[in-house]
């Protein structure tokens, strides 16, 4: 197989579920991907990546998977998927599908095997003999309430790191091994250029379960004993070192993640890493569950740290803000209201033209907000209807769980994509599974397309840029004015070329001390119609509230496609 270039590619994440529906039950489906494939090639993206469509209870929104290979009914047939791969293909877009193989749904057939009694299906997870009132740990589920249940006629315990309805897989058998790599090849043989790896890192869990004293249990299993030989036996035995393939990291190091996606090592794991360091800025004492305000020296001193040090060991990221398990971050980091559009674009910005292969989560392009729903019955996630209980039991009130809810509730990111300012925002011509944000009015792909200053077309912009400008894919970076905590600027490198990136993360005007420029530069690109300049003399840039600037050296092409 051809090596695929990521270095210079963009990559769409689709939550198929909230994407487009196409025979209006109000779901989302592969049919309505295939109606926007036009929208997503003028869009410029190289690859989408689409989040579980296989046969599923939904108990997770498709993060349960029942059966690999097979399609859930409500996302359409195995030939609307192979009719998908063959127009994407056409529209010079490649399919990334979501592997979700450190648990199964516990209506897969395997795990009804082990619920049986069938010694060889029991081995396939991890199950742990124990009296009904005594966990074999005390490891937290990341959904809330403890990571072990009990079956009863078993007498013994299953642990799942996530919802009771997702059993842990076993990788220390190599049985389970051998299944997931005839799901590799299976999606590999229908025409798939690369793959999503669900929260790989947890796979390996130690031989010996303790009580953690000190902790949830995840120091234990993240990043666990076996994983790097057991991706590296996945990635060889499955021959797709040379597709694109990204795994998520839960809780993860710096140095494991340059491990992970280093490809001057022998054994090859993955393309790229999505690590949430920079997520967690606004968890107050690094609780998701308590708010306070994002912390912008942090979110400086991460983006520094893993981004030289993956420039320096060959490591290379994921960047990205947004996903179906986040806030939008327009809501989170920008202003969505009097800013919104001048935000929206800064912080598109600081990620599109840093050194990684840029994610972009549907309705990001259009600058969609949180949902802020106003009361619990409006939100359909496992994780927030979990927590909003464990909140009322901790002692907050209804109204302090659903503020925090509404800045932190997965939701948030599940909305349905805003195509239009009509009824269900043009999402389906029935009722949607979840409820629409009422900013879809004068939020919407339809009306973004007719304005030239708008979000989307920004988006094309950057979009276009990584592909004509080598400097913004092999460039290296340094980041520049550490002192100032309201600015995130940094330059790229190639040769003799030069790109600065200046980017206010506030809503107050800032003015900058500047030793690198020169009259060598000039604008590329920015999200205000020109930019500032104080004096000559005092070397000084005046950067507005939210304001983004870009400029090139003479010795970088500044024509750009608009």
């Amino acid at each position: 197989m051809e090596k695929q270039n990521f270095k210079n590619s963009t990559i769409y994440q689709i939550y198929t579920k909230s994407f487009k529906d196409s025979n209006g039950d109000g779901l989302g489906d592969i049919n309505g991907v295939r109606q926007k494939l036009d929208y997503l090639a003028d869009l410029g993206v190289d690859y989408l990546w689409l989040t579980p469509f296989f046969t599923s209870p939904m108990n997770d929104n498709g993060y349960d998977v029942a059966d690999y290979t097979a399609i859930d009914p409500v996302f359409g047939t195995m030939e609307d998927v192979e009719a998908l791969i063959r127009e994407a293909k056409t529209h010079g877009i490649g399919l990334m599908f979501d592997m979700v193989f450190n648990h199964t749904s516990t209506a897969h057939a395997w795990f009804q095997r082990a619920l049986q009694g069938d010694e060889k299906y029991m081995n396939y997870y991890i199950f742990r003999d124990g009296e009904p009132d005594t966990p074999p740990t005390n490891w937290e589920s990341k959904f809330g309430g403890n990571a072990w249940e009990y079956v009863p006629h078993l007498h013994k315990w299953y642990l799942h790191l996530f919802d009771v309805t997702q059993a842990d897989l076993n990788w220390d058998n190599p049985e389970v091994r051998e299944e997931l790599k005839k799901v590799i090849r299976f999606w590999k043989e229908k025409g798939i250029r690369g793959f999503r790896f669900d929260v790989v890192n947890l796979i390996s869990k130690p031989e010996i379960l303790e009580n953690d004293t000190t902790g949830d249990g995840r120091r234990f299993y993240t990043d666990g004993p076996h994983v790097h030989e057991y991706l590296q036996e996945l990635v060889r035995d499955t021959g797709i070192q040379d597709m694109v393939t990204v795994g998520e990291m839960s809780s993860t190091t710096l140095d494991n993640c340059i491990r992970y996606t280093n490809p001057d090592l022998e054994k090859k794991e993955l393309s790229m890493v999505f690590h949430f360091q920079h997520l967690k800025v606004d968890y107050k004492d690094g609780n998701k569950w308590e708010l306070k305000a994002p912390d912008y020296g942090e979110l400086k001193n991460l983006f520094t740290t893993w981004q030289l040090a993956m420039q320096e060991k060959n490591g290379w990221e994921a960047v990205f803000w947004c996903n179906h398990d986040q806030p939008r971050i327009v809501s989170r980091l920008g202003d969505d209201r009097k800013y919104w559009k001048e935000s929206a674009k800064m912080l598109a910005t600081c990620i599109h033209l840093m050194r990684g292969t840029p994610y972009l989560f549907q309705g990001e392009e259009i600058g969609m907000t949180n949902a802020c729903y106003d009361t619990i019955e409006d939100y359909r996630d496992v994780e927030s209807t979990n927590y909003y209980e464990i909140m009322l039991q901790n002692g907050k009130s209804a109204g302090e769980a659903l503020e925090i809810l509404s800045r932190r509730s997965r939701d948030n990111g599940r909305t349905p994509m805003q195509w239009t300012g009509e009824q269900e925002a043009g999402f389906t011509e029935g009722i949607s599974w979840l409820k629409v944000p009422e900013n879809h009015t004068y939020i919407n792909v339809e009306k973004e397309g007719k304005e030239q200053d708008s979000i989307l077309v920004y988006y094309k912009r950057l979009i276009q840029l990584r592909k004509e400008k080598k400097i913004i894919a092999d460039g290296e970076i340094a980041f520049m004015h550490q002192e100032d905590l309201s600015v995130l600027a940094y330059r790229r490198t190639l040769g003799k070329q030069r790109l600065l990136v200046y980017n206010n993360l506030t809503d107050q005007e800032v003015r900058l001390k500047t030793q690198e420029l020169d009259s060598k530069f000039s604008y590329l690109i920015g999200n205000y119609q020109d930019w500032q300049r104080a004096t000559e003399e005092d070397q000084a840039l005046v950067l507005r509230p939210y304001e983004s600037i870009v400029l090139a050296d003479s010795a970088v092409d500044t024509n750009i496609s608009k």
